[in-house]
């Protein structure tokens, strides 16, 4: 099998991990101030309100790193999160409480602020609209089912019946529709439009829809800030990379931000990943103008997480301006990952990891292990000293299609020679 590093003549190679380094024009850079470390501690304070809340743990797979030829490799494990085995509540959460403190005139509020009985007399019914791949869907509609509110989730064709029963048992109304993912923010926000006392709850932004998402981004940020913190107790001033994956790019620009902010003059480099069937924000920088691409037409990959074809247009301009790399990752790498994590080295934790949250490793894997891929491994310099910090942004939400990938071999690694 002929291999290439990234698309040529309009072709994008499915099979292999296609890279980028950045080389977009920069802008004045006006939302990174949303992700400095003052914002995010705020967020990280509501969330500790919370009933239940407790950092999630970072994994430290020393083992590993040495086997990769790594200095060191840890994994932000996401699968413990509120006991929704996922992070997007995060977001999700400290954006509603965001919106509700704007609409009654606070300051700020606190978990018992939002679920007393008087703050629901005075705001009333409020609906929640959203669309999701899964993970975003269910964290709003267990915000809202404990606001006592409504939510209401979209979810676009190839959607698993697991992921809809999960959001279906938090008390949402929740539909599989025949579009893709972007086909159902746009379902979204017609029908917020015609719905009294309803706003929409989304981690992508567009022209005049940023402030929302902006919050939700500011809510991922306490997993970097816990993240942040880990590190420094496990000895790591700095990592030298963060690998982060994208969808729409929300995470990846909150992570991307935070560390831009916390190492001001001197971050470490980040490198954000994508499922090659649906590389907007890659292909953007491919593009090398400055300007989004979008993916049109059905998504099939088996990173349900990443399946969005248009970047947050907020998160793309942080990451234009301060990401390193691009990858777009096939979905042999993502399942790969999940592999390696769930049988790790001996003396390694174990991460049981989805397949929108073991691409990272899968990638780190693949640059490190694979002969074909040295120019990358170059480009990023990646080495002995090299200290990597890395995010499992969800465990086994889909059990069913788990072991399909981990017991049955879907999406193997092709034979290279």
């Amino acid at each position: 099998m002929v291999l290439a590093q990234r698309g040529v003549n309009g072709v994008f190679f499915m099979e292999v991990i296609n890279w980028e380094l950045n080389h977009l024009p920069k802008t004045w850079d006006r939302h990174l101030g949303l992700m400095n470390v003052a914002q995010v501690r705020k967020a990280q304070a509501f969330h500790s309100t919370i009933p239940g809340y407790e950092p999630t743990p970072l994994a430290h797979l020393s083992n590993m790193a040495s086997y990769l030829g790594l200095k060191d490799l840890f994994i932000k494990n996401e699968a413990f999160r509120f006991g929704l085995n996922a992070f997007k509540v995060l977001g999700g959460s400290y954006a509603i409480s965001r919106f509700i403190a704007q609409k009654t005139g606070r300051e700020a509020m606190t978990y018992e602020d939002l679920t007393s009985p008087a703050l629901k007399e005075e705001l009333g019914q409020f609906t929640f609209f959203t669309a999701t791949d899964g993970n975003h869907g269910r964290g709003v509609a267990w915000a809202a089912n404990r606001l006592g509110q409504k939510a209401v989730v979209y979810m676009p064709k190839g959607s698993t019946q697991p992921r809809l029963q999960a959001i279906l048992n938090e008390g949402a109304t929740a539909t599989i529709e025949e579009g893709n993912y972007d086909d159902c923010v746009r379902m979204a926000a017609d029908a917020s439009a015609k719905t009294p006392n309803s706003v929409v709850i989304q981690d992508t932004a567009w022209e005049g829809y940023t402030e929302i998402p902006a919050w939700i981004m500011q809510g991922y940020g306490t997993m970097a800030l816990e993240a942040d913190l880990q590190l420094q107790l496990a000895g790591v001033e700095k990592p030298s990379h963060i690998f982060v994956q994208a969808g729409v790019g929300s995470l990846a620009g909150a992570i991307q931000g935070y560390f831009a902010n916390r190492f001001l003059g001197d971050p470490p480099k980040v490198i954000v990943l994508e499922a090659s069937a649906a590389d907007c924000i890659y292909r953007g920088a491919v593009a090398g103008d400055g300007e989004y691409r979008v993916v049109e037409g059905d998504i099939q990959t088996i990173m349900a997480g990443l399946a969005c074809g248009s970047p947050n247009i907020v998160a793309w301009d942080l990451l234009k301006n301060h990401s390193f790399c691009f990858l777009s990752c096939p979905d042999w790498i993502a399942a790969r990952g999940m592999r390696m994590l769930g049988v790790p080295l001996r003396g390694d934790p174990t991460v049981i990891s989805g397949e929108s949250g073991a691409v990272n490793m899968g990638a780190i894997a693949a640059i490190m292990e694979y002969d074909e891929y040295k120019d990358l491994r170059k480009a990023l310099d990646l080495d002995k000293s090299s200290v990597i910090l890395t995010f499992s942004t969800e465990g086994n939400t889909d059990p069913n299609y788990f072991r399909r990938i981990v017991w049955d071999g879907v999406a193997p690694v092709p034979e290279y020679r």
